[in-house]
């Protein structure tokens, strides 16, 4: 007879796993750069994003996680310790690159396109056999073809199959222009030849499931972003990889009272979640990234956490609510509001141009001055020396 583990908590008590789970209490903060690594191991990923407001995505998940991360300091991370890589996993990421091999079956879909464009592949590889790195524009590759996003100078479209395949990494990034170089050159031989440890697509979609349910900490079985940029992943791929991680006691189901579907968590998490009930950590005030492992389920978070987030940069302006580039703000297991920061480069200024705190949630004197303080945190982190106010925060 086979047991299913469950286990039965309250919101509440979910909201303080994820916070501690997500280093965003005091005892958890992120260190150093090893931690920031085991971090992203431990989730699987970030997501990358391009937009550079007060940094770029990934840049602003670090900072709310590590007191000492400074804009851009992940790229020495990628790109110099190559400890990390450039993937496409939850859409556009930076993951470990020990996990290079779980990704051989996404390679695989994208090695018959190279074959058929061999000699454009052909040439690039040569040349990157001479060279360290290239980009596009290096080479006079005009002819459109198509491609996932749209027609493609066949120079881009080459690359960025060779990346998808495996063949070539970036090598570094200047604004949003990508440098690759030659995967087999880069990436240390035996992770570069190891091979993938699932046999076949049922494994690499139990491996995809548990890798998202640990992203967040704990996450449902239902249509999802938190899915996004799995191939392949339908509801019956996902429910029969929820069904027999949980046969085989590799993931664990939490009814939370109050809501009407399960959550799952990682079974190798579950006593931090038990021990989270008796502990209140203490807690500061953190500006969360648009694209916030924390937030990949927006729909859950509203569930849990009541805050109803929708990022409105893709938004006609005349849509939006709030503004362009607007963070949420968390402290504790409670988000208090939202804020549109902007910056001044010529003057190296952080400006915190709008703040709308949520519904029945002044800020009391103390929580006041702990916001303040998180924003002279962020001025430091994003390069900034002066701190202005378009705004009022109380």
């Amino acid at each position: 007879m086979i047991t299913i583990l469950t286990y039965e908590a309250t919101k509440e008590q979910i909201c303080r796993f994820l916070t501690s789970y997500h280093c965003l209490t005091e005892e958890t903060q992120l260190k150093n750069d090893n931690e920031i690594v085991e971090y992203i191991r431990k989730v699987g990923c970030i997501q990358y994003d391009p937009l550079d407001v007060v940094g770029k995505n990934p840049d602003l998940v670090l900072q709310a996680r590590c007191s000492s991360y400074k804009k851009g300091d992940i790229e020495a991370l990628l790109y110099r310790d190559k400890v990390l890589f450039d993937v496409w996993d939850k859409n556009m990421s930076i993951a470990s690159i020990e996990d290079w091999k779980y990704f051989t079956k996404y390679r695989a879909r994208y090695l018959p396109w190279c074959e058929e464009h061999y000699e454009a592949i052909g040439k690039i590889t040569q040349y990157l056999e001479q060279h360290e790195f290239v980009c596009s524009s290096d080479f006079d590759m005009e002819e459109r073809v198509p491609w996932h996003y749209g027609p493609q100078r066949l120079a881009k479209a080459a690359l960025e199959g060779m990346c998808y395949a495996g063949l070539a990494i970036v090598h570094h990034k200047k604004g949003a222009r990508r440098y690759y170089c030659l995967a087999e050159k880069s990436i240390p031989s035996d992770i570069f030849m190891a091979e993938d440890p699932n046999i076949d697509k049922a494994d690499y979609y139990k491996w995809t499931v548990l890798r998202r349910i640990n992203s967040i900490g704990v996450l449902w079985n239902k249509a999802s972003d938190a899915w996004l940029g799995i191939h392949g992943l339908k509801s019956e791929e996902r429910n029969q990889a929820f069904k027999s991680l949980i046969l085989e006691n590799k993931i664990v189901r939490i009814d939370v009272k109050d809501m009407k579907y399960p959550l799952y968590i990682d079974e190798e998490n579950l006593e931090s979640l038990i021990m989270s009930v008796t502990k209140v950590p203490n807690y500061e005030t953190h500006i969360l990234a648009p694209l916030d492992n924390l937030l990949w389920d927006r729909k859950l978070i509203k569930e849990l956490f009541g805050f109803d987030y929708k990022w409105e940069v893709y938004t006609p302006a005349l849509l939006r609510r709030f503004g362009y580039y607007v963070l949420p703000v968390l402290f504790g297991e409670k988000f208090i509001g939202r804020i549109e920061l902007i910056t001044d480069k010529k003057e190296s200024k952080l400006i915190v141009k709008a703040y709308w705190g949520e519904e029945n949630s002044n800020l009391p004197f103390i929580l006041e001055k702990d916001l303040e303080k998180c924003l002279e945190k962020f001025t430091q982190y994003n390069l900034c020396n002066k701190l202005a106010f378009l705004c009022n925060i109380v």
